[in-house]
């Protein structure tokens, strides 16, 4: 059976990761790709890490409903697209994305038989010792670790959770879900 999964959790969490090891290989689950009303940047592709629409159409398609969740970051509209998403379920196939926790929990909204997923490290050394490694300074530490703090304040309203201390046992627990979930629908 087809589902989709909603994976989310703090930066440095490690979710692109355990996806990418649990779709490797496999045809019946796909990712899919955000839309968003931002202009291309030089050397971007339509349909490579987004699709790009023109104000008009993203209009268009959030008073069609199209839009399963919605952001507005630095000005630009960031979304998932019904149409996209439901094109891959149709087809028999599980999909899979990956978004923060309160895009997440909105998109649960709209779609209710949707799965959430919380990626969590077990410590907060760990999460704070991976933010080291990709900030610029210590304050940009701290920042990252506020919104972390934020975001596990969410956590509980998730379906499941998965711990990525170890990413091979994070990505053996998200192959679980999907078997248990795709068994129960």
């Amino acid at each position: 059976m087809s589902t989709l999964y909603v994976i989310s959790g703090p930066s440095g969490a490690g979710m692109k990761e355990i996806v990418s090891g649990v779709i490797d290989g496999r045809d019946d689950v796909v990712t899919i790709i955000p839309v968003t009303s931002r202009r291309m940047k030089a050397g971007e592709v339509n349909g490579i890490g987004y699709w790009f629409y023109d104000l008009e159409t993203w209009s268009a398609m959030r008073e069609s409903g199209d839009l399963l969740e919605e952001t507005e970051l630095a000005g630009n509209d960031y979304g998932t697209s019904r149409k996209l998403v439901m094109e891959q379920l149709n087809a028999g196939k599980s999909v899979i994305i990956d978004m923060e926790p309160d895009r997440a929990l909105r998109l649960k909204q709209s779609m209710p038989e949707s799965v959430t997923v919380y990626v969590e490290p077990a410590s907060e050394e760990i999460l704070k010792q991976r933010f080291a490694e990709i900030s610029h300074s210590a304050r940009e530490v701290d920042v990252r670790m506020q919104v972390a703090s934020e975001m596990r304040d969410m956590a509980e309203r998730f379906d499941c959770r998965v711990n990525s201390d170890d990413l091979a046992k994070a990505e053996e627990e998200l192959r679980n879900i999907l078997l248990e979930f795709n068994k129960n629908s």
